[in-house]
């Protein structure tokens, strides 16, 4: 099964905890705080392994999670760091956050990485909280949570030359001719149903990578047929040839094949036909094709989707007519081809005006009368703090006065005595 699109869940390991400890050594009398930092947690990284093809593995396992830093320890010693999460994807990956549809990164080239989760640093032991006036802290910070996000995968096919057109046009045929490929090939619509890729070489030394795209039809961009499912993949490619049936067996016209391939490919993406594209007029042996050719040529003069006319070459697959000639000019025109960046998608001009900074703490009441705190930021802080030792939780209660959340529970009509809950800890309130 080809699988080019996954959802994947990623969690990046927390740090390690913040030690309270105290130098207890013959000889040394009162001695000082001797607690250690956490570790760092480890990040989920994502690399190239080019012996991988598709993204099926991602179908048995949509979760990953990395290892979190090990505590401090006493004697000021820090915490092992963890080791990095490495997942490995395809050549062309392309690496998305779900929520935003931010491009996190494009895996192309073999070795490429990308950190997709950072692990959280490691708490701060009790020795960084000594001072004049308070010598021998009891405070320690809990590791910082490792971030967690949703990913969304799409593997867009690595291949320089895209070959499109409307079913039964020849693309496999081509492919199999030009290329060591063996693509299914049958006398039915829909014969291919994943993208094939076969490497061209060229007498003179040229190489260069071919691909048959599936599945395109009128409609294709709206879901039709197959095309919408592989339209994704002619992003990648720098040139594209575009395959007719000049017999015109089927009762279908060249050149109204030639629109509806070009709208489905414009409705994806405008910029896509900005590309190069060289006019493939294949079966030129069937005894039509000549005259169908001559009229495809007047009505390609009226053509107003692409910005300038594009180079016909007349082929026949079938019989190896013209193969050479067209394979030495597609080369010419890719090594003049610089290759495209992927987008990233667009978010909608309403959300932009809209967005607004995420606020440090948030105040609900439950059903029997609970205030509830919530906010990243103050989440983040609680999840830092050391629960089970006093001045941890008076540090705590000091950060959260400086942003406000005392005077915001007043504000809401919080009274002596009302139970405040963060997270799962309890604790009364008192203005």
């Amino acid at each position: 099964m080809f699988v080019d699109q996954v959802k994947i869940n990623v969690k990046a390991g927390n740090g390690g905890n913040g030690m309270v400890a105290f130098r207890r050594e013959k000889f040394v009398p009162n001695g000082g705080p001797a607690g250690g930092d956490g570790g760092r947690g480890g990040d989920i990284v994502f690399v190239v392994d080019e012996g991988l093809r598709t993204l099926m593995d991602f179908r048995y396992q949509r979760k990953f999670k990395a290892k979190s830093g090990g505590n401090g320890a006493i004697k000021s010693m820090t915490g092992r760091g963890a080791d990095d999460t490495i997942i490995k994807v395809p050549q062309g990956t392309t690496v998305m956050d779900d929520e935003s549809g931010q491009v996190i990164g494009d895996l192309v080239d073999n070795g490429d990485s990308v950190i997709v989760a950072h692990g959280g640093r490691g708490g701060r032991g009790n020795i960084h909280f000594a001072s004049p006036k308070n010598p021998a802290p009891e405070i320690a910070e809990n590791g910082e949570p490792g971030e967690e996000k949703e990913i969304r995968l799409e593997l867009k096919v690595l291949a320089d030359v895209g070959l499109v057109g409307f079913p039964s046009v020849g693309k496999s045929t081509l492919l199999s001719t030009v290329t060591s490929a063996k693509p299914k090939i049958a006398e039915y619509h829909f014969t291919t149903l994943v993208p094939n890729l076969g490497m061209v070489r060229l007498p003179d030394g040229q190489d260069f990578v071919m691909a048959d795209l599936p599945g395109l039809i009128e409609g294709a961009a709206t879901g039709v047929g197959l095309g919408f499912q592989f339209l994704r993949h002619v992003e990648r490619t720098r040139v594209i040839l575009h395959l007719i049936d000049m017999s015109g067996v089927e009762g279908r016209d060249p050149y109204d094949d030639f629109e509806k391939i070009n709208h489905e490919l414009a409705t994806y993406d405008p910029d896509i036909l900005k590309r190069p594209q060289i006019v493939v007029a294949n079966k030129m042996d069937m005894p039509d094709s000549a005259d169908n050719l001559a009229k495809f040529k007047e009505d390609l003069k009226q053509d107003q989707l692409l910005a300038e006319e594009p180079e016909i070459f007349a082929i026949s697959a079938l019989t190896h007519d013209g193969l050479t000639p067209l394979m030495q000019r597609t080369a010419e025109v890719l090594s003049a081809t610089p290759k495209f960046p992927v987008k990233q998608e667009e978010v909608s001009t309403e959300a932009s005006y809209e967005f607004k900074e995420a606020p440090a703490f948030t105040i609900d009441r439950d059903q029997d009368g609970t205030w509830v705190l919530g906010g990243e930021k103050l989440e983040k802080l609680f999840k830092m703090t050391d629960i089970n030792h006093d001045e941890s939780l008076l540090r705590f209660a000091r950060q959260m006065r400086g942003l406000g959340v005392d005077d915001g529970l007043r504000k809401q009509g919080a009274k002596n005595g009302d139970s405040v809950q963060i997270d799962d800890f309890v604790f009364e309130y008192l203005a």
